[in-house]
């Protein structure tokens, strides 16, 4: 983890969203796929509190050596101020940080589920994929085709691209999932990967579950340090055999986890019947084991 005041080297539209190059050539160096930065914003007149963005880039060489790359959405104050930013700005930055995508050498074929601009840190996946020889299927969403994330350059790095609209504006009309079933069995994916809507997330990993397909996802979920002191990025994770559950920080241990894992009703805000058991011995209670999926 490195702190460091960055440089603005462009802040370019992309869609509906603004994509902000960085010059941090220590965190570009150190950046996995699946991985965030905290920045420092605005938020009141005096006050500045850290907002996470995930990695969407990281080159090392070339001519874009030494540089990192963020996606914003301006919805709020601080994303706001942050869609403003010019060259030369300067902004405090911490990371990489988190637990980034994992996957395993023989790993042949997998499919990157995207939604919105959580489609962003997929790119970085897939460029790391390609680089390793694998069959890389994509499937990206949104709610209409200015949201859909760069799709021209998805096609580049897929093998096989499918994207779905909810308005039918680009691509197939409806939501991920409804084609995700399909795009699974023609790509022959041994693993997904998915970065979007909470919502769309649980989607994803129970439909794979029951095909008896490992999901990695990359949840969104507020982080007031970043750090793993605060303990508000908390997710609730059920034990391998399916009982007991146990928290776990989206900050340290995510923000990628293993999507068969997370308690997603406690999580999402529905409140079942809890795991049959008690919680797990203490000593497994901070386990980074949830990240870790093999395919």
């Amino acid at each position: 983890m490195i702190r460091t005041r960055c440089e603005v080297l462009s802040n370019r539209r992309t869609g509906a969203y603004h994509s902000l190059t960085l010059v941090a050539p220590d965190i570009a160096d150190r950046a996995k796929p699946g991985q965030f930065v905290q920045i420092a914003v605005p938020e009141g007149r005096e006050t500045l509190l850290r907002r996470p963005f995930s990695i969407h880039q990281a080159s090392r060489r070339g001519g874009w050596a030494g540089t990192l790359e963020i996606v914003l959405d301006a919805r709020g104050r601080g994303t706001a101020w942050l869609a403003e930013a010019r060259t030369h700005d300067v902004l405090d930055v911490i990371g990489p940080l988190g637990r980034g995508f994992s996957y395993a050498a023989d790993l042949g074929s997998c499919l990157l589920v995207g939604g919105g601009y959580g489609g962003a840190p997929l790119f970085f996946l897939a460029e790391e994929l390609r680089a390793r020889n694998k069959l890389v299927g994509m499937i990206l969403g949104a709610r209409d085709h200015e949201r859909v994330f760069k799709p021209i350059e998805g096609k580049r790095l897929a093998d096989t691209m499918v994207i779905t609209t909810e308005d039918g504006t680009m691509g197939e009309r409806g939501r991920v999932t409804d084609v995700l079933d399909a795009t699974l069995a023609r790509t022959g994916a041994q693993v997904v990967y998915a970065c979007g809507p909470n919502a769309m997330l649980r989607a994803v990993a129970e439909r794979c579950a029951v095909r008896g397909i490992p999901c990695q996802v990359a949840v969104e979920e507020l982080m007031a340090c970043g750090l793993g002191v605060c303990w508000t990025c908390a997710v609730p994770v059920v034990g391998r055999d399916g009982r007991g559950w146990w928290n776990m920080r989206a900050c340290v241990e995510g923000p990628v986890f293993n999507g068969s894992r997370i308690w997603w009703d406690r999580w999402l805000g529905e409140r079942p019947a809890e795991p049959a058991s008690s919680a797990p011995e203490p000593e497994r209670i901070h386990r980074p084991e949830a990240a870790e999926v093999r395919p």
